[in-house]
């Protein structure tokens, strides 16, 4: 059984991991990274939501989310990020990587996540509606699957928000 609580599921128990300061502090920086994308899918009319793909302490790629303007609906930050990081170190392989998205993944991107043996997803907002890394699904830390994702929730999570909240009002 599941149990849900702010930050997402972890598969059976209901428990907080402890990140260090320091990976705290790392984990602002680079969702600042993530965020700077997310901001310039908004300038082009996309929704709001970007992603960075970090190995050690370098950011090895940057996306926007970009459906609308390639008219491609698998055009996801995370999708696009896990590309260009794949094609940066050579290897659709991307273990000992962290993903830094600004909304929580939905099935599609938490698949690719799972697919490209990513160590860790950071995520700021929680997505109600397709969540999949805790909210509604929880495909990262699915036992049943061959490979297991560490995830850390609402990083940033009101600034991600209220990006996406303005956004989405401005289209009403």
């Amino acid at each position: 059984m599941i149990y849900p609580h702010r930050y997402g599921n972890i598969c059976g128990e209901q428990r907080m991991l402890h990140r260090t300061m320091k990976q705290e502090l790392l984990d602002v920086k680079f969702m600042s990274e993530a965020m700077a994308q997310a901001h310039e899918a908004s300038l082009a009319g996309e929704v709001p939501v970007g992603a960075v793909v970090v190995m050690g302490d370098e950011v090895i790629a940057r996306a926007q989310n970009r459906k609308e303007s390639d008219k491609d609906p698998t055009a996801h930050a995370e999708i696009l990020a896990i590309r260009e990081a794949a094609n940066r170190i050579g290897s659709w392989r991307l273990s000992g990587a962290t993903i830094y998205v600004t909304l929580e993944p939905c099935p599609m991107c938490a698949g690719a996540i799972v697919q490209a043996r990513l160590d860790r997803l950071v995520y700021g907002a929680a997505d109600p509606k397709t969540g999949a890394a805790g909210t509604i699904f929880d495909l990262p830390r699915d036992m049943r699957l061959n490979h297991w994702v560490s995830v850390t929730g609402g990083v940033m999570a009101e600034e991600a928000g209220a990006l996406l909240e303005k956004f989405f009002s401005n289209k009403r």
